[in-house]
């Protein structure tokens, strides 16, 4: 019997125990370097999973993931870009070679003994890497605002009217802000969809020069024969308009036109007025200076010189001071009480034209630039302080003196002329004249300030005819002017 039987049999089962481990282990090894050659499983990059797969793979399934076009909207417009077009390129080398770094950190034969028990310590995600084109993609944007854009478009008159069809407004697109989300979009997988920000562009306002336009039309369309003098100044930018015209004849006016200045002279009375009654007038003082403006008094405007400029000289004391305002074509040579004397003949620039005449009265004259200059002196006195009229009396007339007066011609409330033309309500800081010979009315005028939510402004108008004024239809035709310059300020939808 032999003895070693069993002990043979238990060996030769170990080692066939032992070389069915290695055997195994081989196979597992084989395996593991198998799988060792591609991506680890699990493995997230850009978003895309990608593991069990080659490095030829992984890139093939990263640029079908990140080729997809965005979609923009421009409003109900689909645009779709490829990312293509902005030169979107992944870095999947890159990223590829960050895996491969983190994978080659653990040791051959730790991974190997973390494979055989199913176990990673690879990290898992790797961040999207890329570039674009910045160039390209404004370049795109720029062709999209082109063709998608709407400009906006300005107020404009309706035909045969001084009204205004309402402005439209325009869109335009944000490059810069459609930059930043188009750029986030390409490096997204799940937000490819972006609504392009668009700015909304307000209606551009009529050029300021077009209202000469307007207004001569509306000479025109009135079928006024006599000649207009019209002066308009902006007061927030400076800019004016001033011309004559004369059944679609432009007259120039350097020098300006000599009119009537009738009691729009009293204006300038107030002032010279004004640069002498001190902090605390007597109240007949300023009962004669109410009469004189509010109600348009002659017999007060001449009391209110006697006693306030000079008992003898005082319209020349107003017309020399006028003068020094640079106002050479505005004076007073003469009381107003009926068969007062002529005090002095006066020559100016505008009342020795040989082109055109007017034929202005000798005792009181103005042009419209003249009157137009004055009050807006008056406008900047009462809001800032400073004017020609500070320059010329420093400290004869304050800020709240010009206020006073402006505050005078605002309660000279009358229900034509430029009144007419604006809003009830609407402060109109003005004084109105007109001359008559033998029960004719040949020159109406209306100068003043017009405050208004658009803008404030001077506006004059001179109306004079060789013939006849027909007070009704001069005076509407004021109206109409002022309506469309208004108009012009406060224009619908604004």
């Amino acid at each position: 019997m032999n003895k070693r039987g069993p002990f043979s049999t238990l060996r030769y089962l170990s080692i066939l125990l032992i070389l069915a481990a290695i055997i195994l282990a081989v196979l597992q090894l084989v395996r593991f370097s198998r799988v060792r050659a591609f991506l680890p499983a699990g493995l997230v990059v850009a978003g895309v999973p990608v593991g069990g797969l080659d490095r030829s793979q992984a890139a093939q399934r990263l640029g079908e993931a990140y080729s997809v076009p965005i979609e923009l909207y421009y409003k109900d417009a689909v645009i779709h870009l490829p990312p293509s077009v902005v030169d979107f390129q992944l870095e999947v080398d890159s990223m590829l070679s960050v895996a491969d770094f983190e994978r080659t950190q653990v040791q051959f034969w730790q991974d190997f003994w973390e494979f055989l028990w199913g176990r990673t310590t690879f990290a898992t995600q790797i961040p999207l890497s890329a570039k674009f084109s910045e160039p390209r993609l404004r370049a795109v944007l720029e062709d999209i605002s082109e063709r998608y854009d709407q400009p906006s478009e300005s107020a404009m008159p309706v035909a045969g009217t001084v009204d205004f069809f309402p402005g439209k407004p325009g869109t335009a697109l944000d490059v810069e802000g459609s930059v930043l989300l188009i750029e986030a979009a390409l490096n997204s997988l799940a937000s490819r969809t972006i609504n392009l920000p668009i700015k909304r562009l307000e209606p551009a306002r009529p050029a300021f020069q077009n209202l000469e336009v307007l207004l001569k039309q509306t000479l025109d369309v009135s079928g006024y024969d006599g000649l207009a003098g019209i002066y308009l100044l902006d007061l927030q930018t400076a800019k004016d308009i001033h011309f004559a015209y004369r059944q679609g004849e432009d007259i120039p006016v350097n020098p300006d036109i000599a009119f009537t200045a009738s009691s729009i002279i009293k204006i300038p009375i107030m002032v010279s007025a004004y640069s002498r009654i001190g902090e605390n007038p007597d109240p007949e003082t300023m009962k004669l200076m109410e009469d004189m403006v509010d109600k348009s008094g002659n017999e007060a405007a001449d009391w209110l010189m006697d006693r306030v400029i000079d008992d003898t000289t005082g319209p020349l004391i107003v017309t020399d001071e006028m003068q020094a305002l640079g106002l050479y074509n505005t004076f007073l040579a003469g009381y107003f009480s009926l068969g007062s004397p002529l005090l002095v003949v006066i020559d100016t620039p505008a009342n020795t034209r040989l082109d055109v005449n007017t034929d202005p009265d000798p005792y009181n004259q103005t042009t419209p630039s003249d009157i137009g200059m004055l009050l807006e002196d008056l406008y900047q006195c009462s809001q800032t302080g400073g004017s020609a009229l500070k320059a010329v009396f420093p400290v004869q007339i304050t800020q709240q003196e010009c206020q006073d007066m402006i505050t005078f011609l605002i309660k000279n409330r009358l229900p034509v002329l430029l009144t007419a033309g604006v809003p009830e309500g609407t402060p109109i800081a003005h004084k109105h004249g007109w001359t008559t010979t033998n029960g004719l009315i040949h020159t109406i005028g209306d100068a003043g300030i017009i405050y208004t939510p658009g803008g404030n402004y001077v506006l004059v108008v001179f109306l004079y005819h060789p013939d006849q004024l027909v007070w009704e239809t001069a005076s509407e035709l004021i109206a109409e002017l002022s309506q469309a310059v208004y108009n012009f300020y406060n224009l619908p939808g604004e």
